[in-house]
Protein backbone atom coordinates (compact mmCIF):
# COMPACT_ATOMS: atom_id res chain seq x y z
CA UNK A 1 0.00 0.00 0.00
CA UNK A 2 2.89 2.38 0.79
CA UNK A 3 4.32 1.94 -2.71
CA UNK A 4 0.92 2.74 -4.20
CA UNK A 5 0.72 5.96 -2.16
CA UNK A 6 4.28 6.90 -3.14
CA UNK A 7 3.33 6.37 -6.76
CA UNK A 8 0.29 8.65 -6.44
CA UNK A 9 2.51 11.36 -4.90
CA UNK A 10 5.06 11.02 -7.72
CA UNK A 11 2.26 11.31 -10.24
CA UNK A 12 0.67 14.50 -8.94
CA UNK A 13 3.59 16.31 -7.29
CA UNK A 14 6.05 15.33 -9.99
CA UNK A 15 3.56 16.23 -12.70
CA UNK A 16 2.89 19.63 -11.14
CA UNK A 17 6.55 20.70 -11.10
CA UNK A 18 7.75 18.98 -14.28
CA UNK A 19 4.87 20.40 -16.33
CA UNK A 20 6.07 23.88 -15.40
CA UNK A 21 9.56 23.05 -16.65
CA UNK A 22 8.19 21.70 -19.95
CA UNK A 23 6.02 24.81 -20.32
CA UNK A 24 9.13 27.01 -20.03
CA UNK A 25 10.62 25.19 -23.01
CA UNK A 26 7.52 25.98 -25.10
CA UNK A 27 7.02 29.61 -24.00
CA UNK A 28 3.29 30.05 -24.73
CA UNK A 29 2.23 33.56 -25.71
CA UNK A 30 -0.90 35.50 -26.71
CA UNK A 31 -0.88 34.79 -30.46
CA UNK A 32 -4.30 33.78 -31.93
CA UNK A 33 -4.87 30.03 -31.72
CA UNK A 34 -6.27 27.95 -34.62
CA UNK A 35 -9.68 27.87 -32.89
CA UNK A 36 -9.82 31.67 -33.16
CA UNK A 37 -7.92 32.23 -36.39
CA UNK A 38 -9.50 29.44 -38.46
CA UNK A 39 -12.97 29.11 -36.90
CA UNK A 40 -15.26 27.13 -39.23
CA UNK A 41 -18.02 25.87 -36.93
CA UNK A 42 -17.10 22.22 -37.59
CA UNK A 43 -13.61 21.30 -36.36
CA UNK A 44 -12.21 24.74 -35.47
CA UNK A 45 -14.52 25.82 -32.65
CA UNK A 46 -13.61 27.75 -29.49
CA UNK A 47 -14.67 25.82 -26.38
CA UNK A 48 -14.14 26.51 -22.69
CA UNK A 49 -11.03 25.27 -20.90
CA UNK A 50 -13.11 22.97 -18.67
CA UNK A 51 -14.90 21.41 -21.62
CA UNK A 52 -11.64 20.96 -23.54
CA UNK A 53 -10.07 19.30 -20.50
CA UNK A 54 -12.93 16.85 -20.14
CA UNK A 55 -13.14 16.12 -23.87
CA UNK A 56 -9.39 15.52 -24.13
CA UNK A 57 -9.41 13.23 -21.08
CA UNK A 58 -12.24 11.16 -22.48
CA UNK A 59 -10.63 11.13 -25.92
CA UNK A 60 -7.33 9.73 -24.67
CA UNK A 61 -8.62 7.49 -21.86
CA UNK A 62 -10.03 4.43 -23.63
CA UNK A 63 -9.91 0.94 -22.16
CA UNK A 64 -6.10 1.10 -22.43
CA UNK A 65 -5.52 2.68 -18.98
CA UNK A 66 -7.87 0.06 -17.48
CA UNK A 67 -7.33 -3.23 -19.30
CA UNK A 68 -3.60 -2.56 -19.72
CA UNK A 69 -2.81 -1.94 -16.03
CA UNK A 70 -5.07 -4.85 -14.99
CA UNK A 71 -2.76 -7.15 -16.96
CA UNK A 72 0.35 -5.08 -16.24
CA UNK A 73 0.03 -5.57 -12.48
CA UNK A 74 0.91 -9.24 -13.04
CA UNK A 75 4.52 -8.02 -13.29
CA UNK A 76 4.28 -7.01 -9.63
CA UNK A 77 4.13 -3.82 -7.51
CA UNK A 78 6.82 -2.24 -9.69
CA UNK A 79 3.86 -1.06 -11.76
CA UNK A 80 3.09 1.49 -9.02
CA UNK A 81 6.41 3.22 -9.81
CA UNK A 82 6.65 2.64 -13.56
CA UNK A 83 3.21 4.07 -14.31
CA UNK A 84 3.60 7.46 -12.56
CA UNK A 85 7.22 7.97 -13.64
CA UNK A 86 6.30 7.10 -17.21
CA UNK A 87 3.31 9.45 -17.17
CA UNK A 88 5.24 12.42 -15.77
CA UNK A 89 8.38 12.15 -17.92
CA UNK A 90 7.06 10.53 -21.12
CA UNK A 91 3.30 10.27 -21.64
CA UNK A 92 2.26 13.72 -20.46
CA UNK A 93 5.24 15.34 -22.21
CA UNK A 94 4.32 13.57 -25.46
CA UNK A 95 0.71 14.79 -25.27
CA UNK A 96 1.56 18.37 -24.28
CA UNK A 97 4.30 18.80 -26.87
CA UNK A 98 2.20 17.31 -29.68
CA UNK A 99 -0.87 19.41 -28.85
CA UNK A 100 1.16 22.61 -28.51
CA UNK A 101 3.18 22.10 -31.71
CA UNK A 102 -0.08 21.41 -33.53
CA UNK A 103 -1.46 24.73 -32.25
CA UNK A 104 1.68 26.50 -33.49
CA UNK A 105 1.07 24.94 -36.90
CA UNK A 106 -2.55 25.84 -37.51
CA UNK A 107 -4.04 22.81 -35.77
CA UNK A 108 -2.31 20.39 -38.15
CA UNK A 109 -2.64 16.66 -37.59
CA UNK A 110 0.50 14.67 -36.76
CA UNK A 111 1.20 13.48 -40.35
CA UNK A 112 1.66 17.06 -41.53
CA UNK A 113 3.90 17.76 -38.54
CA UNK A 114 5.97 14.68 -39.38
CA UNK A 115 6.29 15.90 -42.96
CA UNK A 116 7.41 19.35 -41.87
CA UNK A 117 9.87 18.41 -39.13
CA UNK A 118 11.18 15.00 -40.26
CA UNK A 119 10.56 14.77 -44.00
CA UNK A 120 8.02 13.81 -46.64
CA UNK A 121 9.29 10.25 -47.01
CA UNK A 122 8.80 9.56 -43.32
CA UNK A 123 5.38 11.23 -43.51
CA UNK A 124 4.19 8.77 -46.16
CA UNK A 125 5.26 5.81 -44.03
CA UNK A 126 3.73 7.38 -40.92
CA UNK A 127 0.39 7.82 -42.71
CA UNK A 128 0.16 4.08 -43.23
CA UNK A 129 1.04 3.29 -39.62
CA UNK A 130 -1.33 5.86 -38.08
CA UNK A 131 -4.19 4.75 -40.35
CA UNK A 132 -3.72 1.17 -39.15
CA UNK A 133 -3.56 2.32 -35.52
CA UNK A 134 -6.71 4.43 -35.74
CA UNK A 135 -8.64 1.61 -37.42
CA UNK A 136 -7.44 -0.85 -34.77
CA UNK A 137 -8.29 1.65 -32.03
CA UNK A 138 -11.79 2.18 -33.39
CA UNK A 139 -12.40 -1.56 -33.59
CA UNK A 140 -10.95 -2.29 -30.13
CA UNK A 141 -13.23 0.43 -28.74
CA UNK A 142 -16.27 -1.14 -30.34
CA UNK A 143 -15.33 -4.64 -29.20
CA UNK A 144 -14.55 -3.94 -25.52
CA UNK A 145 -17.51 -1.67 -24.59
CA UNK A 146 -19.84 -3.94 -26.56
CA UNK A 147 -18.71 -6.97 -24.57
CA UNK A 148 -18.94 -5.07 -21.27
CA UNK A 149 -22.51 -4.00 -22.07
CA UNK A 150 -23.49 -7.55 -23.02
CA UNK A 151 -21.78 -9.21 -20.04
CA UNK A 152 -22.14 -6.74 -17.16
CA UNK A 153 -25.17 -4.60 -18.05
CA UNK A 154 -27.57 -6.70 -20.12
CA UNK A 155 -26.30 -10.03 -18.69
CA UNK A 156 -26.73 -11.82 -22.02
CA UNK A 157 -23.13 -12.94 -22.43
CA UNK A 158 -20.57 -12.00 -25.06
CA UNK A 159 -21.46 -14.95 -27.32
CA UNK A 160 -25.12 -13.98 -27.68
CA UNK A 161 -26.36 -12.71 -31.06
CA UNK A 162 -27.41 -9.57 -29.19
CA UNK A 163 -23.75 -8.54 -29.23
CA UNK A 164 -24.01 -7.66 -32.93
CA UNK A 165 -26.91 -5.31 -32.25
CA UNK A 166 -24.81 -3.64 -29.54
CA UNK A 167 -21.87 -3.30 -31.94
CA UNK A 168 -24.20 -1.79 -34.57
CA UNK A 169 -25.51 0.82 -32.10
CA UNK A 170 -21.95 1.81 -31.12
CA UNK A 171 -20.94 2.03 -34.79
CA UNK A 172 -23.98 4.26 -35.48
CA UNK A 173 -22.89 6.65 -32.74
CA UNK A 174 -19.35 6.65 -34.11
CA UNK A 175 -20.59 7.57 -37.58
CA UNK A 176 -22.59 10.50 -36.19
CA UNK A 177 -19.71 11.74 -34.02
CA UNK A 178 -17.34 11.47 -36.99
CA UNK A 179 -19.55 13.55 -39.28
CA UNK A 180 -21.30 16.12 -37.04
CA UNK A 181 -19.57 19.34 -35.86
CA UNK A 182 -17.49 18.65 -32.77
CA UNK A 183 -19.58 20.84 -30.45
CA UNK A 184 -22.95 19.41 -31.54
CA UNK A 185 -22.65 15.86 -30.23
CA UNK A 186 -19.26 15.21 -28.63
CA UNK A 187 -19.22 18.52 -26.77
CA UNK A 188 -22.72 17.93 -25.36
CA UNK A 189 -22.74 14.29 -24.22
CA UNK A 190 -19.18 14.07 -22.90
CA UNK A 191 -20.04 15.71 -19.55
CA UNK A 192 -22.39 12.77 -18.87
CA UNK A 193 -19.73 10.25 -19.79
CA UNK A 194 -17.27 12.22 -17.69
CA UNK A 195 -19.50 11.88 -14.63
CA UNK A 196 -19.51 8.09 -14.99
CA UNK A 197 -15.73 8.10 -15.44
CA UNK A 198 -15.11 10.15 -12.28
CA UNK A 199 -17.51 8.03 -10.21
CA UNK A 200 -15.83 4.79 -11.30
CA UNK A 201 -12.26 5.99 -10.67
CA UNK A 202 -12.96 7.60 -7.29
CA UNK A 203 -15.19 4.72 -6.19
CA UNK A 204 -12.52 2.10 -6.82
CA UNK A 205 -9.84 4.37 -5.31
CA UNK A 206 -11.79 4.70 -2.03
CA UNK A 207 -12.60 1.00 -2.08
CA UNK A 208 -8.91 0.11 -2.20
CA UNK A 209 -8.36 1.79 1.18
CA UNK A 210 -11.61 0.53 2.71
CA UNK A 211 -11.65 -3.07 1.46
CA UNK A 212 -8.21 -3.57 -0.07
CA UNK A 213 -5.50 -5.66 1.52
CA UNK A 214 -2.91 -3.88 3.63
CA UNK A 215 -0.08 -4.99 1.37
CA UNK A 216 -0.64 -4.57 -2.36
CA UNK A 217 1.69 -7.35 -3.44
CA UNK A 218 1.77 -11.01 -4.46
CA UNK A 219 2.77 -13.57 -1.86
CA UNK A 220 6.46 -14.55 -1.91
CA UNK A 221 7.23 -11.87 -4.50
CA UNK A 222 9.18 -8.63 -4.23
CA UNK A 223 8.98 -5.49 -6.28
CA UNK A 224 9.05 -7.49 -9.52
CA UNK A 225 6.93 -10.64 -9.72
CA UNK A 226 7.37 -13.57 -12.08
CA UNK A 227 4.81 -13.12 -14.84
CA UNK A 228 2.49 -16.17 -15.14
CA UNK A 229 3.24 -16.39 -18.88
CA UNK A 230 6.96 -15.85 -18.42
CA UNK A 231 6.95 -12.39 -20.06
CA UNK A 232 9.83 -10.04 -19.31
CA UNK A 233 9.21 -6.68 -17.69
CA UNK A 234 11.18 -5.01 -20.48
CA UNK A 235 9.64 -4.74 -23.00
CA UNK A 236 6.31 -6.50 -22.33
CA UNK A 237 5.15 -4.36 -19.40
CA UNK A 238 5.26 -1.14 -21.42
CA UNK A 239 3.53 -2.70 -24.42
CA UNK A 240 0.84 -4.18 -22.15
CA UNK A 241 0.10 -1.06 -20.12
CA UNK A 242 0.38 1.16 -23.23
CA UNK A 243 -2.15 4.00 -22.81
CA UNK A 244 -1.61 4.05 -19.05
CA UNK A 245 1.93 5.39 -19.56
CA UNK A 246 2.49 6.62 -23.12
CA UNK A 247 0.29 6.30 -26.18
CA UNK A 248 0.90 7.32 -29.78
CA UNK A 249 -2.87 7.31 -30.26
CA UNK A 250 -3.02 10.39 -28.03
CA UNK A 251 -1.22 12.37 -30.72
CA UNK A 252 -4.25 12.03 -32.98
CA UNK A 253 -6.52 13.17 -30.15
CA UNK A 254 -4.67 16.21 -28.78
CA UNK A 255 -4.44 17.60 -32.31
CA UNK A 256 -8.24 17.47 -32.46
CA UNK A 257 -8.48 19.52 -29.29
CA UNK A 258 -5.71 21.86 -30.47
CA UNK A 259 -8.39 23.23 -32.80
CA UNK A 260 -10.74 24.16 -29.95
CA UNK A 261 -8.35 25.78 -27.41
CA UNK A 262 -8.73 29.56 -27.26
CA UNK A 263 -5.36 30.40 -25.63
CA UNK A 264 -1.87 28.88 -25.59
CA UNK A 265 -1.84 29.44 -21.83
CA UNK A 266 -4.51 26.72 -21.53
CA UNK A 267 -2.41 24.10 -23.34
CA UNK A 268 -0.60 22.78 -20.25
CA UNK A 269 -3.81 22.19 -18.34
CA UNK A 270 -5.57 20.75 -21.37
CA UNK A 271 -2.87 18.37 -22.58
CA UNK A 272 -0.38 17.64 -19.77
CA UNK A 273 -2.73 17.36 -16.80
CA UNK A 274 -5.19 15.10 -18.62
CA UNK A 275 -2.44 12.51 -19.04
CA UNK A 276 -1.72 12.78 -15.32
CA UNK A 277 -5.42 12.11 -14.72
CA UNK A 278 -5.20 9.09 -17.00
CA UNK A 279 -2.20 7.89 -15.02
CA UNK A 280 -4.33 8.10 -11.87
CA UNK A 281 -7.00 5.96 -13.56
CA UNK A 282 -4.33 3.42 -14.50
CA UNK A 283 -2.96 3.33 -10.93
CA UNK A 284 -6.43 2.82 -9.45
CA UNK A 285 -7.36 -0.11 -11.68
CA UNK A 286 -3.90 -1.68 -11.31
CA UNK A 287 -4.29 -1.56 -7.50
CA UNK A 288 -7.83 -2.92 -7.71
CA UNK A 289 -6.62 -5.81 -9.85
CA UNK A 290 -3.75 -6.47 -7.44
CA UNK A 291 -6.24 -6.91 -4.59
CA UNK A 292 -8.43 -9.26 -6.61
CA UNK A 293 -5.51 -11.31 -7.95
CA UNK A 294 -3.40 -11.46 -4.77
CA UNK A 295 -6.32 -12.51 -2.55
CA UNK A 296 -7.33 -15.29 -4.92
CA UNK A 297 -10.72 -13.81 -5.81
CA UNK A 298 -9.88 -14.31 -9.48
CA UNK A 299 -7.26 -16.49 -11.22
CA UNK A 300 -4.31 -14.76 -12.84
CA UNK A 301 -5.50 -15.68 -16.33
CA UNK A 302 -8.87 -13.92 -15.97
CA UNK A 303 -9.66 -11.81 -19.05
CA UNK A 304 -9.34 -8.05 -18.59
CA UNK A 305 -12.94 -7.31 -19.57
CA UNK A 306 -14.20 -9.81 -16.96
CA UNK A 307 -11.88 -8.33 -14.32
CA UNK A 308 -13.53 -4.93 -14.76
CA UNK A 309 -16.79 -6.35 -13.44
CA UNK A 310 -15.05 -8.24 -10.62
CA UNK A 311 -13.18 -5.16 -9.41
CA UNK A 312 -16.20 -2.87 -9.70
CA UNK A 313 -18.56 -5.14 -7.76
CA UNK A 314 -16.04 -5.99 -5.05
CA UNK A 315 -15.16 -2.40 -4.21
CA UNK A 316 -18.46 -0.64 -4.92
CA UNK A 317 -21.22 -3.22 -4.54
CA UNK A 318 -23.89 -4.02 -7.12
CA UNK A 319 -25.20 -0.48 -7.74
CA UNK A 320 -21.87 1.27 -7.43
CA UNK A 321 -20.30 -1.50 -9.48
CA UNK A 322 -22.79 -0.90 -12.26
CA UNK A 323 -21.91 2.81 -12.27
CA UNK A 324 -18.23 1.89 -12.39
CA UNK A 325 -18.83 -0.42 -15.34
CA UNK A 326 -20.74 2.37 -17.09
CA UNK A 327 -17.73 4.60 -16.54
CA UNK A 328 -15.44 2.00 -18.09
CA UNK A 329 -17.86 1.62 -21.00
CA UNK A 330 -17.82 5.40 -21.52
CA UNK A 331 -14.02 5.48 -21.81
CA UNK A 332 -13.59 3.38 -24.94
CA UNK A 333 -16.67 4.86 -26.61
CA UNK A 334 -15.31 8.38 -26.12
CA UNK A 335 -11.99 7.32 -27.65
CA UNK A 336 -13.39 5.24 -30.47
CA UNK A 337 -15.55 8.08 -31.78
CA UNK A 338 -12.64 10.50 -32.02
CA UNK A 339 -10.34 7.80 -33.46
CA UNK A 340 -12.52 7.69 -36.55
CA UNK A 341 -12.89 11.47 -36.52
CA UNK A 342 -9.10 11.84 -36.44
CA UNK A 343 -8.73 9.40 -39.31
CA UNK A 344 -11.24 11.43 -41.33
CA UNK A 345 -9.28 14.61 -40.69
CA UNK A 346 -5.93 13.02 -41.53
CA UNK A 347 -7.21 11.64 -44.83
CA UNK A 348 -8.97 14.90 -45.70
CA UNK A 349 -5.77 16.87 -45.03
CA UNK A 350 -3.67 14.53 -47.14
CA UNK A 351 -6.15 14.53 -50.05
CA UNK A 352 -7.21 18.18 -49.62
CA UNK A 353 -10.91 17.28 -49.22
CA UNK A 354 -12.94 20.24 -47.95
CA UNK A 355 -14.60 19.19 -44.67
CA UNK A 356 -17.08 22.05 -44.44
CA UNK A 357 -19.48 20.00 -46.56
CA UNK A 358 -21.57 17.51 -44.58
CA UNK A 359 -21.95 15.27 -47.63
CA UNK A 360 -18.18 15.04 -48.12
CA UNK A 361 -17.67 14.25 -44.43
CA UNK A 362 -20.33 11.53 -44.58
CA UNK A 363 -18.95 9.92 -47.74
CA UNK A 364 -15.41 9.86 -46.35
CA UNK A 365 -16.66 8.40 -43.06
CA UNK A 366 -18.55 5.65 -44.92
CA UNK A 367 -15.31 4.53 -46.57
CA UNK A 368 -13.58 4.30 -43.17
CA UNK A 369 -16.20 2.13 -41.48
CA UNK A 370 -16.14 -0.64 -44.11
CA UNK A 371 -12.65 -1.99 -43.19
CA UNK A 372 -13.39 -1.36 -39.50
CA UNK A 373 -16.46 -3.60 -39.67
CA UNK A 374 -14.43 -6.29 -41.46
CA UNK A 375 -11.71 -6.24 -38.77
CA UNK A 376 -14.35 -6.46 -36.03
CA UNK A 377 -15.98 -9.47 -37.70
CA UNK A 378 -12.61 -11.23 -37.95
CA UNK A 379 -11.70 -10.49 -34.32
CA UNK A 380 -15.05 -11.75 -33.06
CA UNK A 381 -15.12 -14.85 -35.27
CA UNK A 382 -11.57 -15.97 -34.47
CA UNK A 383 -11.11 -17.68 -31.02
CA UNK A 384 -7.87 -15.77 -30.51
CA UNK A 385 -9.07 -12.73 -32.43
CA UNK A 386 -9.18 -10.20 -29.61
CA UNK A 387 -5.75 -11.17 -28.25
CA UNK A 388 -4.27 -10.67 -31.72
CA UNK A 389 -6.12 -7.38 -32.11
CA UNK A 390 -4.93 -6.09 -28.72
CA UNK A 391 -1.29 -7.03 -29.34
CA UNK A 392 -1.24 -5.34 -32.74
CA UNK A 393 -2.94 -2.32 -31.17
CA UNK A 394 -0.45 -2.17 -28.28
CA UNK A 395 2.65 -2.42 -30.49
CA UNK A 396 1.40 0.04 -33.12
CA UNK A 397 0.34 2.44 -30.38
CA UNK A 398 3.86 2.66 -28.95
CA UNK A 399 5.50 2.66 -32.38
CA UNK A 400 3.50 5.71 -33.48
CA UNK A 401 4.58 7.61 -30.35
CA UNK A 402 8.26 7.65 -31.31
CA UNK A 403 7.42 9.69 -34.43
CA UNK A 404 5.63 12.39 -32.41
CA UNK A 405 8.51 12.44 -29.91
CA UNK A 406 10.92 12.89 -32.83
CA UNK A 407 8.84 15.84 -34.07
CA UNK A 408 8.93 17.37 -30.58
CA UNK A 409 12.70 16.85 -30.30
CA UNK A 410 13.37 18.53 -33.64
CA UNK A 411 11.02 21.39 -32.69
CA UNK A 412 12.98 21.96 -29.46
CA UNK A 413 16.30 21.81 -31.32
CA UNK A 414 15.01 24.47 -33.71
CA UNK A 415 13.86 26.72 -30.87
CA UNK A 416 17.10 26.25 -28.91
CA UNK A 417 15.47 24.52 -25.94
CA UNK A 418 16.24 21.38 -23.95
CA UNK A 419 15.45 18.65 -26.47
CA UNK A 420 16.52 15.86 -24.10
CA UNK A 421 13.07 15.95 -22.45
CA UNK A 422 11.63 14.32 -25.57
CA UNK A 423 14.70 12.61 -27.04
CA UNK A 424 15.24 10.37 -23.99
CA UNK A 425 11.63 9.04 -23.95
CA UNK A 426 11.86 8.60 -27.73
CA UNK A 427 15.05 6.53 -27.47
CA UNK A 428 13.62 4.45 -24.61
CA UNK A 429 10.42 3.62 -26.47
CA UNK A 430 12.31 2.88 -29.67
CA UNK A 431 14.18 0.24 -27.66
CA UNK A 432 10.91 -1.04 -26.20
CA UNK A 433 8.98 -1.45 -29.46
CA UNK A 434 11.86 -3.01 -31.41
CA UNK A 435 12.97 -5.40 -28.67
CA UNK A 436 9.32 -6.48 -28.43
CA UNK A 437 8.73 -6.99 -32.16
CA UNK A 438 12.06 -8.75 -32.66
CA UNK A 439 11.37 -11.18 -29.81
CA UNK A 440 7.62 -11.85 -29.81
CA UNK A 441 6.43 -14.92 -31.68
CA UNK A 442 3.74 -14.89 -34.40
CA UNK A 443 3.36 -11.11 -34.27
CA UNK A 444 7.09 -10.49 -34.67
CA UNK A 445 10.35 -12.26 -35.54
CA UNK A 446 10.43 -14.66 -32.60
CA UNK A 447 14.16 -14.22 -31.93
CA UNK A 448 15.65 -14.68 -28.41
CA UNK A 449 16.28 -11.66 -26.19
CA UNK A 450 20.00 -12.27 -26.58
CA UNK A 451 19.47 -11.00 -30.12
CA UNK A 452 16.50 -8.70 -29.54
CA UNK A 453 18.11 -6.50 -26.86
CA UNK A 454 21.36 -5.68 -28.72
CA UNK A 455 19.52 -5.16 -32.01
CA UNK A 456 16.98 -2.85 -30.37
CA UNK A 457 19.80 -0.96 -28.68
CA UNK A 458 21.49 -0.32 -32.03
CA UNK A 459 18.19 0.83 -33.57
CA UNK A 460 17.54 3.15 -30.60
CA UNK A 461 20.99 4.70 -30.97
CA UNK A 462 20.41 5.17 -34.70
CA UNK A 463 17.07 6.83 -33.90
CA UNK A 464 18.79 9.32 -31.59
CA UNK A 465 21.48 10.18 -34.11
CA UNK A 466 18.95 10.55 -36.95
CA UNK A 467 16.59 12.80 -34.97
CA UNK A 468 19.31 15.13 -33.68
CA UNK A 469 21.02 15.38 -37.10
CA UNK A 470 17.68 16.05 -38.80
CA UNK A 471 16.87 18.79 -36.32
CA UNK A 472 20.19 20.56 -36.82
CA UNK A 473 20.39 20.00 -40.58
CA UNK A 474 16.87 21.08 -41.59
CA UNK A 475 16.46 24.13 -39.36
CA UNK A 476 16.20 26.61 -42.26
CA UNK A 477 13.76 24.44 -44.23
CA UNK A 478 11.54 23.90 -41.20
CA UNK A 479 11.43 27.60 -40.29
CA UNK A 480 10.19 28.50 -43.78
CA UNK A 481 7.54 25.73 -44.00
CA UNK A 482 4.05 27.06 -43.35
CA UNK A 483 1.32 24.57 -42.40
CA UNK A 484 -1.38 27.21 -41.93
Amino acid sequence: MLLFIIGIIILFVGGFFYSKYVEKQLQPDDRPTPAVKKADGVDYVVMSEKKNWLINLLNIAGTGPILGPIQGILFGPIAFLAIPLGCVFAGAVHDYMTGFISMRNGGSQVPKLVGKYIGDGVRKFYNIVIAILLLLTGVVFVYTPGDLIANDVLKVGVDSNVIWIIYAVIFTYYILSTVLPIDKLIGRIYPLFGAFLIISAIGVFIGIFVKGSGDLAFANAGLLAEHPLGQKFIPSFFITVACGILSGFHGSQVTLVSRTVKSEAEAKGTFYSTMIAEGFIAMVWAAGAMVIFSTGRAPLDTAGTLMVGEISKYFMGDIGGLLAVLGVIALPITSGDTAFRSLRLIISEELNIDQRSGAKRASLAAVLFIPAAAILFFAKSNPNGFNMLWRYFGFTNQFVAIFALAVATIYLINTGKNYLITLIPGVFYTFIVFSFIINVKKLGLGLPFGVAYPAAGIIALAYAIFVVKTGKKNKTRIETTNLE
